[in-house]
């Protein structure tokens, strides 16, 4: 990956019969019924083998599609830059709200959405808030021992034993509990040298004027997804916008990203870390999602 898919959300039970809700990192059997297949992301996100970064730049014609991959060094430092600044903050705090495409049985494409506020701490600290847009909340802490996982609708909440730093729980969460992170690998040591080595061609498209800072907007390809990246052009370059496209993907569905009141030191309250669960809250098990028969995965922002 680089920052593609990592677990990515299943489709919608046909018939509706019961559904099981992946909330961030934890699914837990609750009753649900859609008209549409949401092919839902709950937190999506990193997997060890992380999405290969991709990102295509505009082509100015078919025979673009054809051309060899384009190899700048200045785009390729910039994006290692972003990188390697992401790696090395011993903290960070950020809201992230995205969207993605459910691409249905008929071929109607669908947008989903979902809002995540991000606080993390190395080596081992991580609490995602988050917030579907048909209101659905949950919470997932990873507290250096525990990840846990809470659905406070149904005062509900799941728990595995995790001991290790954050990188170790990430990968932990999509690659046996396949949980949904989004962009999970932004938050990881090795995202410089996932990056660098899945790439196989960074390319510079503009410089973007339309954030509240000035961005360069990079063009990043692998050989399953197109990245495109927004980088603040300042002293913290970090990203501001992502897309990704699974262009081997039925439909060629797409994940976008915003990413905004970012903070590479915030105060951080160690209580943020630590899970009590709410008085008459139930413990219930980790379920690990089944991907329907001949459904296609939707696209979450990361890829094993």
């Amino acid at each position: 990956m680089i920052l593609a898919d990592a677990g990515r959300p299943q489709a919608a039970p046909a018939g509706g019969e019961p559904h099981r809700v992946y909330l961030g990192t934890v699914a837990m059997i609750h009753e649900r019924r859609h008209a549409l297949a949401r092919h839902g992301a709950a937190l999506a996100g990193l997997a060890v083998a992380v999405v290969a970064f991709a990102g295509a730049a505009r082509a100015a014609d078919p025979a673009a599609a054809t051309a060899a991959p384009q190899q700048d060094p200045a785009a390729r430092a910039l994006l290692l830059d972003m990188a390697n600044f992401l790696a090395r903050a011993p903290a960070m705090r950020v809201t992230m709200r995205s969207g993605y495409d459910a691409i249905q049985a008929d071929g109607e494409r669908i947008e989903f959405g979902e809002r995540r506020q991000i606080l993390m701490q190395r080596p081992d600290k991580l609490r995602v808030e988050v917030e579907r847009s048909d209101g659905e909340r949950g919470t997932v802490v990873f507290d250096g021992r525990w990840i846990t996982a809470f659905k406070p609708a149904d005062n509900v909440y799941a728990r595995v034993e995790k001991a290790g730093t954050l990188d170790d729980a990430l990968v932990y969460m999509v690659r046996d509990l396949q949980a949904t992170l989004p962009l999970a690998r932004l938050f990881t040591k090795g995202l410089p040298a996932d990056l660098d080595r899945r790439a196989t061609s960074v390319a510079l498209v503009e410089e973007c004027s339309l954030f509240d800072v000035p961005t360069t907007h990079l063009a990043v390809r692998s050989a399953d997804v197109d990245l495109q990246l927004w980088i603040a052009k300042a002293p913290q370059p970090l990203p501001r916008r992502v897309v990704i496209t699974y262009k081997n993907a039925p439909g060629q569905p797409q994940f976008r990203a915003d990413l905004y009141d970012w903070s590479v030191a915030p105060k951080v309250d160690p209580a943020a870390f630590a899970f009590v669960p709410p008085a008459g809250a139930e413990q219930v098990r980790y379920l690990a999602p089944r991907s329907p028969s001949g459904v296609p995965a939707a696209p979450t922002g990361e890829q094993r």
